[in-house]
């Protein structure tokens, strides 16, 4: 069975489960999963894994994402977002919009923010949504985020928008409200899309209706991570360790970097985690009585096809 990854453009009032469903239908294949959730208001990039691509998942999860965001000035809802109850709307003044520029870009760099309410963060086991719809609203304590750049910014009259590179866990539609209160009127989102998660751009991503096999990446092309090629692939298969005598050509890595891990004919094996520098590595040929492990293996997946 092929395993791989489709970067899907997810569609507005979807959730990130429900795209897994629809391609779990289209394609007949019950192990799918998701790197990174997009609340049913958002749009764009969303990496899914299929097969044995689920257990990559995580190299995906932590990486930086991109977004694009239009707000507007002066209203305030329960969800963050324009979709939501209103619960404040407040006049906004020139010198609001005067100031507006200067409060967003404030916000680079690291700061605590609160989650939305209306979310697809769990709580016990739970979304916070699903407390929502019920009446019961969580308040999580805030985390530190980080905002990398904010770019691209536009402003006319009460509206605004811009695009913002952020790190895994940032609420966008938080960063909003936070802004409309640092500034004094109050914002809220009215457009939110995800246009880069890690290397993936939303020009890279396909709509659900153009899910197929063959639009599938391989595990290996859709990692960048650095790489060995070994001559003990059917002994790692097996649970064996890589040691400098197993190395066969190798790119440049740091200590504790992952590395792809391919055998002598070129087939992806899985995920390691280097012990050396490759630095350290190239030292060690020179010296033939040491054969020190330079990979401890972290996930073999064996993936022929």
């Amino acid at each position: 069975m092929k395993s791989g990854f489709l970067v899907i453009n997810k569609p507005k009032g979807i959730t990130s489960h429900d795209v897994v469903s629809i391609i779990r239908k289209k394609l007949g294949i019950r192990k799918i999963g998701h790197a990174g959730t997009l609340d049913p208001f958002a749009t764009g990039v969303l990496v899914v894994g299929i097969n044995k691509a689920t257990r990559l998942l995580e190299f995906f999860q932590t990486e930086k994402k991109t977004y694009y965001v239009k707000a507007e000035l002066g209203i305030v809802t329960d969800t963050f977002d324009i979709e939501g109850k209103v619960q404040e709307k407040n006049e906004v003044t020139q010198q609001h919009i005067s100031n507006l520029k200067d409060i967003c870009f404030s916000f680079v760099g690291e700061y605590l923010q609160v989650p939305p309410a209306y979310s697809a963060k769990k709580y016990k086991g739970k979304k916070l949504y699903e407390y929502a719809r019920e009446g019961k609203i969580i308040n999580l304590p805030p985390k530190k985020v980080k905002i990398y750049q904010l770019s691209n910014f536009s402003q006319e009259g009460q509206e605004f928008s811009f695009n913002v590179e952020v790190n895994s866990g940032t609420y966008i539609r938080s960063l909003i409200m936070d802004i409309g209160y640092a500034l004094g009127c109050g914002a809220v989102t009215k457009e939110l899309c995800r246009i880069k998660s890690g290397k993936f751009e939303l020009k890279d991503s396909i709509l659900l209706e153009e899910v197929s096999l063959e639009k599938m990446l391989k595990m290996d092309e859709a990692l960048d991570l650095p790489y060995v090629k070994i001559n003990n692939g059917q002994q790692v298969i097996k649970g064996y360790q890589i040691y400098k005598d197993n190395i066969l050509e190798f790119s440049n890595f740091n200590k504790n970097d992952y590395v792809k891990i391919y055998d002598e004919k070129g087939y992806f094996l899985g995920i390691g985690k280097a012990e050396k520098k490759s630095t350290f590595l190239k030292t060690l040929f020179k010296e033939e009585e040491r054969n020190d492990r330079i990979v401890k293996i972290n996930k073999i997946l064996y993936e022929v096809t």
